[in-house]
């Protein structure tokens, strides 16, 4: 049977992090809206990141789509298609490891980037610190887990990690799933939860309005407006300087 601290874990922390992702989000969008934005540094430095936050970001999409197909997909489905558990298994693990390399490597990168650039590191609020946090820990232990099941006989999550995620969509969720999973997957599942309720109050934020054109929009160029700085532009007609 399982134990409080189970109950609580796999049967009510999902729902409260939900709650507060939902409730957050409507409480930014009404309160914040001008505040619901990445706050870019790209003005103080860009030369890192224009290669940290690609890396990241397109990494993180495919981590995002594994997570996905991994959870909701159904092992009797890949299996109807002739899909086998160990091919899965190996499409997983490769996939998982480079995916998990290119986003913790992205996110390294601009965590680095942050701490020694100057007006970068003076920009960085006590949010900012708090969300790196969670994001270093969910996806650290997210990679950890992957390496953990590719050094071993391999563990097969499809059998309890996403039944028990599939039934939370329906309110019944079979807790005793996740109390008999390993200790790395529990981990890491608190830490993905944690993650999703404090997003609504980090810069996070964005990505629930342009996840994807974000990857592939121009840098934003900075222009001075002073003549003597941009060239000599003539002005435009109906606002030359008049002496009368």
């Amino acid at each position: 049977m399982p134990s409080p601290a189970d109950i609580f874990l796999w049967g009510a922390l999902p729902y409260a992090a939900v709650a507060l992702l939902v409730t957050g989000l409507i409480w930014r969008w009404r309160y914040d809206r001008f505040g619901w934005t990445t706050r870019s540094s790209e003005l103080y430095e860009s030369r890192l990141l224009r290669f940290g936050s690609p890396i990241f970001h397109v990494g993180l999409l495919v981590v995002l789509v594994g997570h996905l197909v991994g959870l909701f997909i159904p092992q009797s489905w890949t299996g109807a298609v002739g899909f086998g558990e160990n091919d899965y298994h190996t499409m997983a693990l490769w996939l998982g490891i480079a995916a998990g390399v290119l986003t913790f490597g992205g996110l390294m990168l601009l965590i680095w980037r942050r701490r020694t650039t100057g007006p970068v590191f003076l920009a960085t609020t006590l949010n900012d610190k708090i969300m790196y946090i969670f994001l270093v820990g969910a996806l650290g232990l997210g990679l950890s887990t992957t390496l953990i099941n590719a050094s071993g006989p391999g563990y097969n999550y499809r059998v309890d990690v996403s039944p028990w995620v599939r039934s939370l969509f329906v309110f019944q969720p079979e807790v005793s799933l996740m109390a008999n999973t390993p200790v790395e997957y529990r981990v890491h599942a608190v830490s993905g939860l944690l993650l999703f309720a404090i997003l609504p109050f980090t810069r996070l934020v964005h990505s629930f309005t342009a996840p994807v054109p974000y990857l592939f929009r121009p840098y934003i160029v900075y222009r001075a407006r002073d003549p003597q700085v941009i060239g000599t532009t003539a002005p435009r007609r109906g606002w030359e300087r008049s002496d009368i």
